[in-house]
């Protein structure tokens, strides 16, 4: 399991070395992935990291090398993500994103999701700045794009 999160913390490193978050240490991925419904669904160059409580579920993170970008990797963890979080019984899909990061958020519109909120000054920015945050959902009783 070590070994497993000390990857998934130098993809998180490295996906997100930008104005688009921090990176998560691999105690924090540790911590996460032995809670009671979180899972993630990993390749070698990205994974998705996601909560399943009762029948939601949350994308915690989503990280695909910035090298492997524009493949269709992200597209292909999130389709995976989404049919495990079904599996395990979720109806609804949510995540957070940066209102400003418009490569994710064209991923998650073309994956089915839509805005369902905003959390005004979620993020922090660089400067102390604050960046909201949209909530997008997927409903997963509608078929799939």
């Amino acid at each position: 399991m070590a070994d497993r999160t000390s990857r998934l913390a130098a993809i998180h490193a490295e996906a997100f070395d930008g104005p688009h978050g921090a990176p998560w240490s691999a105690a924090a991925f540790a911590d996460l992935l032995a809670q009671p419904g979180v899972f993630a669904a990993d390749s070698p160059d990205g994974f998705i990291l996601m909560r399943v409580v009762a029948d939601e579920a949350e994308i915690l993170t989503l990280a695909v090398r910035p090298g492997a970008r524009r493949k269709g990797q992200g597209a292909r963890l999130v389709g995976e993500g989404v049919l495990a979080a079904a599996a395990r019984g979720a109806n609804r899909v949510f995540l957070e994103v940066a209102e400003d990061n418009a490569p994710a958020r064209a991923l998650y519109q073309r994956a089915g999701f839509v805005e369902a909120g905003r959390r005004p000054g979620y993020y922090a920015g660089a400067g102390g700045a604050r960046r909201d945050a949209l909530l997008l959902a997927l409903n997963l009783a509608a078929p799939l794009p």
